[in-house]
């Protein structure tokens, strides 16, 4: 008989640890996903679940209880130093051992068919243990930390989820996320164009075939514009109106004459500040001796948001018409190819 009743306070303490690890196994956010899904199983433990802290109070004072009745009953029916080792390797049995093995799917079958029992418990318990909860959180507040305190830590984060096994955020989306959790730490001198690259364009110069071809090779749609000294920028010029220049002429007759400037030692937070308000395509940055030292382009800038380059084909999503054509040929060619 002593026997069948420490069997039985032992099968009471493992069951209710056993189901505690099976309700806590999956994060209540992911487990209301697959219930609304229509799994059966998550919609089962959902029913516990949802009862949070209560839950975690009922299983974790039975599992408490349970085991310390066993530890007296051990302590009372068996010799010292039996009583010591019984102890000793039901406490490494069930809170060190147990909850290192793999969660089986017998076990969480097992806490989804009782979770309707339990939840029909919880509803006349969870009143009282709410208000408890209000009482002690009034008077000794808990602040659980998150283990962040810098934007490095949130970056860390979003790196680890990229590489975990049942990551469903989509890769660009986290290279998009970190890229600007970085935007505000990257200076303009970090990504501008150096003017040793940077193809310019002199005023007097004539509009023409060879002109056209080697400002297209350049593999830039935007150039400033130098009168005399090429410090001097007078303005930008844009390859599309190059493109519609029928009748020759010169490059000061097509060049946008608004030049904005911005200094190399500004943040591209404020860079694009300057883009949103003056829409401009291209700055010209200057140093803290207001000598021309690159540009900036706003594909630069949107590309370090979102982490990968910005093919600028002459800006054709400035032009409708260019648009129109693009999607035209997507659906010739789909219905050529109707199986592609």
């Amino acid at each position: 008989m002593d026997f069948i009743v420490g069997l039985l306070l032992f099968g009471l303490a493992l069951f209710t640890t056993a189901l505690l690890r099976a309700y806590e196994q999956t994060p209540i956010k992911e487990l209301r996903r697959h219930a609304r899904q229509g799994d059966e199983i998550a919609k089962g433990l959902y029913r516990a679940v949802s009862y949070g802290y209560s839950l975690r109070s009922v299983l974790g004072g039975l599992s408490v209880t349970s085991n310390a009745i066993l530890f007296f009953y051990i302590a009372r029916q068996a010799d010292v130093w039996l009583a010591i080792v019984l102890l000793v390797v039901l406490l490494w049995f069930i809170y060190i051992w147990l909850p290192k093995q793999a969660m089986q799917t017998w076990m969480v079958k097992t806490a989804a068919s009782v979770a309707p029992a339990v939840a029909s418990v919880l509803q006349y318990i969870h009143p009282f243990i709410a208000r408890v909860g209000e009482f002690v959180r009034k008077y000794r507040p808990v602040h659980v930390h998150t283990g962040m305190y810098e934007t490095e830590d949130i970056i860390d984060l979003l790196q680890a989820q990229a590489g975990q096994a049942d990551n469903r955020i989509p890769e660009d989306i986290i290279d998009i996320t970190i890229g600007s959790l970085t935007f505000f730490g990257v200076l303009v001198r970090d990504i501008l164009t150096p003017r040793r690259v940077v193809r310019s364009v002199s005023a007097d110069e004539t509009v023409g075939p060879v002109l056209m071809t080697e400002l297209h090779d350049s593999g830039f749609s935007r150039f400033p514009v130098f009168d005399g000294l090429q410090d001097n920028i007078v303005g930008v010029l844009f390859l599309r109106d190059l493109v519609t220049a029928k009748n020759g002429g010169k490059i000061r007759e097509l060049m946008s004459k608004k030049v904005c400037y911005v200094h190399e030692d500004q943040s591209l937070k404020h860079a694009l500040d300057a883009i949103l308000k003056t829409h401009q395509q291209l700055f010209v940055v200057v140093n803290s001796f207001e000598e021309y030292v690159g540009v900036l382009s706003i594909e630069d800038v949107f590309e370090q948001v979102l982490g990968q380059n910005i093919i600028d084909e002459f800006d054709q999503y400035d032009d409708m018409r260019a648009v129109a054509a693009s999607h035209a040929k997507k659906d010739h060619k789909k219905h050529d190819h109707p199986t592609d």
